[in-house]
């Protein structure tokens, strides 16, 4: 079949007296935003394009047919269909939610506590059928304090720009207009008049929150914030003891909060703390103290408590640990709750109020795992609380757990229909050194059967940016690749807070290349460790874990055999520069602002994927990418593998797969989320010669 080929226009960009050849630079339409929206928009040739790289991928790929379906089989074969998740105690309801063998999205369900009658209030399924839609993401759905309405917001393209629907849970109709162009979240008044919500600007940015009056038009909303910077993001939330609504306004690295009280007729939002550069924090409030959970002269976080909002005399709750990272607090009358992860390890506390005596919850013997605790029921008044963990070898259990008596009773398990039995697999967490002698966490999971003689392929998974934590938590789905041989590692590399927040300085701004960096190392330490060999690794990272992979695969592509990266971040510097794209100025402390400082400029241009593709032979690669993502466009992908294709000198495979009816997360849907895991699980089995 013939190589797919995008035409080449030549366009000279230059920035801070440096000029570079972009020559694919012209399938970015100025217009891209309404692209997004709107797919009939895009340039004809562009999708010409598109359209032959999914057909050369599905030609190249042809004979992964039987294996795919295999995998979907398999994977889909772990999963309970026809499950239902531990019901939530309301005032007057049990709320819970079920699946169904032949369903791709949820059903939520209600019973009337004290009696056998079961509702169904939401069905995913029958809205999407109704609507007559290839792409259907649910945004938020909600049910009103006086349990009457439903409020629910839809994304019908993928791009993220959500229409909230509100509606009367008895007639089953809408009972008011709906609401366009938001970010999906939708906050009730504990009267169940209002509903407060984002609004999206012209850059999809969500910066002004509204109060909508339920049944009334939305052109008498009233715009109750409105935040000044480009660069920040606004949300609402309703405090823990339901006193006071929290308006928090930040960006990745800076956040400030306003509140007002829960029955304000004409709500006036009150500034808490100014923001200082640097700084996050998050005021909450339970029993007539407010907890501040902050960064503030704590760099890994602490929790302070106050009495009054008005003079702010701030005591230490939670004092600081150096390279743990102190979480939030949920609350009980009796009992006060908490997480703290160091070395991408998690961990549960919980404080007897009366005694003020804290202690960690321990429920199994296995050292690495992803623990986490819930709220059974809204009325605090209570002893239990629902406390759970995983592992990479162990699947979710759920326990009903007693505080005061630290009994638990397993109430559910995550069944795997198929089977499992953990002890067939072995997890190992190990450190290397990176460059400058920082020690990287890895966590490892592999079948017993595999041998650690340097024969075994490896997959290496990595992201390594904002902050996010790779938690050690099973997934069903990798099942597929250990049980053939393929040993799973995660590397918890800077650009996450694994290690606190020194963690994440480490991999941003003029320290991104340490990401890189570790990620390789740790590819580099599992060779000489014999878990793998040179040539035998698959590197996989999405979104800014592509520009991972990006970056890893131009300056190491010898320790690759492939890479599959899923809506890669590959050509960081165009994005940067462009201000108008959705998430550019908001990512200036993770990333830098190339258009004002040189120094970033020359740094971000010095590891842009896009940009360093090199004259030499790569590894086997596999992009799948959205037409609809408005996170990372489809134009960087698109490319980064037309460039590729004119510089590399093998013949290993590069393919390109483009949803044309997707956003960043994907497909929408059960069927279609399995489908795309089998595709990259497929490429996988094809270059490490596992097909049979």
């Amino acid at each position: 079949m013939k190589i797919p080929h995008l035409e080449k226009k030549p366009e000279l960009k230059s920035c801070h007296s440096v000029t570079w050849e972009d020559n694919y630079s012209w399938i970015h339409q100025s217009n891209i935003l309404d692209v997004l929206k709107d797919s009939s928009l895009l340039l004809p040739e562009v999708k010409k394009y598109l359209e032959e790289e999914n057909a050369f991928t599905e030609h190249n790929l042809r004979d992964t047919k039987n294996i795919k379906k295999l995998l979907f089989d398999e994977i889909k074969g772990r999963i309970k269909l026809d499950d239902e998740s531990l019901p939530y105690k309301d005032k007057e309801y049990e709320y819970w939610i079920k699946t169904t063998t032949k369903g791709n999205y949820f059903i939520k369900l209600r019973k009337k506590i004290g009696t056998d009658k079961i509702e169904e209030i939401w069905n995913g399924d029958k809205e999407k059928e109704k609507l007559n839609t290839e792409y259907f993401g649910i945004g938020d759905l909600e049910v009103s304090w006086n349990d009457k309405y439903l409020g629910y917001s839809l994304d019908l393209k993928g791009s993220e720009y959500y229409t909230i629907h509100i509606r009367d849970i008895f007639s089953n109709n809408l009972i008011t207009e709906k609401i366009y162009d938001t970010s999906g979240g939708i906050t009730f008044s504990l009267d169940d008049k209002f509903i407060f919500y984002s609004k999206l600007d012209k850059f999809h940015r969500p910066r002004k929150i509204f109060r909508h009056k339920i049944g009334t038009s939305v052109k008498e909303d009233q715009l109750i914030f409105e935040e000044k910077s480009e660069a920040f993001t606004v949300s609402i939330s309703l405090s823990s003891d339901e006193k006071y609504f929290f308006i928090t306004t930040s960006d990745h690295n800076t956040s400030e909060q306003y509140y007002f009280e829960v029955n304000e007729e004409n709500p006036k939002p009150k500034l808490i703390k100014e923001r200082k550069k640097g700084i996050i924090y998050h005021v909450n409030s339970w029993n007539n103290y407010f907890y501040n959970h902050t960064n503030e002269n704590a760099e890994d976080f602490k929790i302070d408590m106050c009495k009054d909002l008005s003079n702010q005399k701030w005591e230490s709750y939670i004092p600081a640990k150096d390279e743990v990272l102190i979480g939030g607090l949920s609350f009980l009358n009796d009992w006060i709750l908490r997480g703290e992860t160091s070395n991408a390890l998690g961990k549960l506390f919980v404080k007897n109020v009366k005694t003020n005596i804290e202690e960690e919850i321990k429920f199994t013997d296995e050292k690495v795992i992803d623990p986490g605790i819930s709220l059974k029921q809204r009325d605090r008044n209570t002893d239990y609380v629902h406390l759970s963990y995983s592992s990479p070898k162990t699947q979710s259990r759920t326990y009903l757990y007693n505080l005061k008596t630290k009994e638990k009773k397993l109430v559910k398990e995550q069944e795997i229909p198929s089977g499992h039995n953990s002890n067939d697999y072995i997890v190992e967490r190990l450190e290397c050194p990176s460059h400058d002698g920082r020690m990287v966490p890895i966590t490892i999971t592999r079948h017993k059967k595999t041998k650690v003689d340097g024969s075994a392929n490896l997959l290496l998974y990595g992201y390594g940016s904002y902050g996010s934590s790779m938690s050690p938590s099973f997934s069903s789905t990798r099942l597929s690749l250990i049980d053939r041989d393929i040993i799973w590692a995660t590397a918890h590399i800077r650009g996450g807070m694994e290690r606190g927040m020194k963690w994440w300085k480490e991999g941003k701004l003029l320290n991104k290349k340490n990401t890189f960096e570790d990620y390789i190392a740790v590819a580099k330490f599992l060779i000489k460790k014999n878990y793998t060999s040179k040539g035998k690794i698959i590197g996989m990272g999405g979104s800014a874990g592509g520009l991972l992979m990006g970056a890893a695969v131009n300056k190491s592509p010898q320790l690759f055999l492939g890479i599959i990266m899923a809506v890669p971040f590959l050509d960081s510097l165009t994005t940067n520069l462009d201000h108008s794209l959705p998430l550019t100025v908001g990512e200036f402390d993770e990333f830098g602002n190339a258009k004002v400082n040189k120094e970033h400029f020359d740094y971000i241009y010095s590891y842009t994927p896009y940009l360093n593709i090199k004259k030499m032979d790569y590894p086997n690669i596999l992009i799948t990418t959205s037409l609809s993502d408005n996170r990372v466009l489809f134009d960087e992908p698109a490319k980064f593998t037309a460039k590729l294709r004119e510089y590399k000198t093998d013949n290993n495979l590069l393919l390109l797969k483009t949803e044309m009816n997707a956003g960043h997360g994907g497909k929408s849907g059960r069927d279609s989320a399995i489908e795309e895991v089998s595709l990259d699980y497929a490429f996988a089995l094809k270059i490490t010669d596992k097909i049979k």
